[in-house]
């Protein structure tokens, strides 16, 4: 007879899970934990799911035990074309109203399938593309797929499919788009297969946006039946980071179960029949800003505010600092905030410089402030490269490409010999498609500093795009012994925040993929 588990055991059980994974499993579905570990017992050599927890519990988790956990944790349970009415509204009002603005965004179409599980849902985009834009070759589309679970996109990367995954679909989609297989399998087109890029990103712990993951500038963000596995804090700084990583007018699509008017203060509702969707209200006031930026440090803590006795240290807010703030403006109080007079703040606090304010409104997600503060900052001192840099990534994060390369290359012109200008140069190209400059520009930055591993990751990355699998391992290699000299918690220079063992993680699971293909 089975021993019944109990419920504390599951909520410890539960802390943990929220804790190393960002995965959220309250008392209403302690079945489904439990479903989940049971089948994880089994790949760790467990012969019965007591023994399973037990180990969970009191052991130091690898990082390649926690991505097995992942993989048994989180469903996998999607098909094409799902929910068809959110569909219809992409192919009948919202990706019509992206075309007609054509010359706003560059060219560029942006979208970002976040939780894409096996890749049915940005395949499926991916299909629409091709089927409402005659000319897309004429467009810079990027369509990034990103999932906690690698062997999801594994599976996703080799873009092969049974019966189950075309349930309710039309039949012209396996005939048009998809080559019969033997035993029941349809593989996707090579041509619909190149249109996605798939990345490993845990939205809790990885940083976005950036253009450094890609994960900028958005027109449009899927993050279907995905907020269910987080807890509420962690839904409303998630929901507050898209709204900073889309572009003005961006869409964000969650699941039916998932709207909620409570984590969308920011959002304007649109309702569709059977769709609710999300759209990018106005950018929050400078004048707000500069109201709620007085605790605002760029470069190190939060707060300035005389030492007091088990006060919260401003690292432990994290990503919360911007909710704060809002609480702080509409005069609700923190119940970790350590009330301080504010004046006497202000005697403390050392006046800032412009960049400083410039760097605390790029760091918010504020890029028109920032290029506003930073046009101050060069009205003054013409030559200073550090704000012509902030400049460029402010542009490039609002999809403004042109303006961000201009003035990336002005700060090149200033400083020949500064890496990290070539590296951030590279960046935009690539995401215009210059693959080729982009690649001749990390090389320049690799010249001028040999230990740069974010830029070995990149030529590694755009070498793999070429198919140049050799090169690539070449690249991912050297990047892997340089960033063995770091700490894995330690956050990489000019990176906007990556740390040194996620980009480890990442080329390890990239590596892991082409030793299996």
């Amino acid at each position: 007879m089975k021993k019944k588990i109990s419920d504390d055991i599951l909520l410890k059980l539960s802390e943990l899970i929220s804790t190393q994974m960002g995965l959220y499993f309250p008392k209403e579905r302690y079945q489904d934990l439990l479903r989940g570990v049971t089948s994880a017992a089994k790949e760790f050599g467990f012969k019965n799911v007591e023994a399973c927890i037990e180990w969970l519990l009191f052991s130091q988790l690898k990082k390649e035990q926690i991505v097995i956990l992942a993989s048994h944790l989180t469903v996998g349970e999607t098909y094409f074309f799902r929910e068809p009415k959110v569909f219809e509204a992409l192919e009948k009002h919202i990706i019509p109203q992206i075309l007609q603005q054509r010359n706003k965004f560059e060219g560029c179409l942006r979208i970002w399938s976040a939780g894409c599980c096996t890749g049915e849902e940005p395949y499926s985009i991916a299909i629409l593309l091709r089927r409402m834009i005659p000319n897309l070759e004429n467009w810079k589309i990027t369509l990034l797929a990103t999932d906690i679970n690698p062997r999801f996109l594994q599976k996703a990367e080799e873009g092969v499919y049974r019966e189950w995954s075309f349930r309710g679909t039309p039949e012209w989609l396996k005939k048009n788009y998809f080559k019969k297989l033997d035993e029941g399998l349809y593989e996707i087109l090579p041509q619909i297969k190149q249109m996605v890029k798939f990345n490993y990103l845990n939205l809790v712990e990885d940083t976005f946006p950036t253009l450094f993951n890609d994960t900028n500038a958005m027109n449009l963000i899927l993050c279907r039946n995905v907020l269910m596995y987080f807890t509420q804090n962690q839904i409303k700084k998630i929901i507050e980071r898209y709204y900073y990583t889309l572009l003005d007018d961006g869409w964000l699509i969650v699941g039916p179960s998932e709207t909620s008017n409570i984590f969308f203060p920011h959002y304007k509702t649109v309702n569709f029949p059977d769709a609710v969707l999300y759209k990018k209200n106005e950018v929050i006031s400078a004048a707000h800003f500069n109201e709620c930026v007085i605790n605002i440090i760029p470069e190190k803590d939060l707060f300035y505010h005389q030492p007091i006795e088990n006060s919260v240290s401003a690292n432990a807010f994290g990503n919360d600092f911007i909710s704060l703030n809002k609480d702080m403006l509409s005069g609700n109080k923190s119940e970790e905030y350590v009330e301080t007079d504010i004046e006497s703040i202000e005697e403390l606090e050392p006046e800032r410089t412009l960049y400083e304010e410039a760097l605390a409104c790029y760091k918010l997600g504020y890029y028109d402030d920032t290029i506003e503060k930073i046009r101050g900052v060069l009205s003054i001192q013409k030559d200073d490269v550090n704000a012509m840099m902030l400049l460029s990534k402010a542009f490039a994060n609002q999809g403004k490409l042109t303006e961000a390369l201009e003035w990336c290359k002005k700060a090149i012109e200033i400083d020949k010999l500064n890496p990290q200008f070539y590296h951030l140069y590279a960046t935009i190209l690539e995401e215009r498609g210059q693959f080729e400059e982009a690649k001749e520009s990390l090389k320049k930055a690799l010249y001028m500093n040999p230990h740069f591993a974010l830029a070995y990751f990149q030529l590694g990355n755009l070498t793999r795009q070429q198919g140049k699998l050799s090169e690539s391992e070449k690249y991912f290699h050297n990047a892997l012994t340089l960033l063995d000299n770091y700490r894995h918690d330690e956050v990489l220079p000019e990176s906007d925040g990556i740390i040194a063992g996620r980009l480890i993680e990442i080329i390890r699971l990239i590596n892991n993929k082409e030793n299996l293909a």
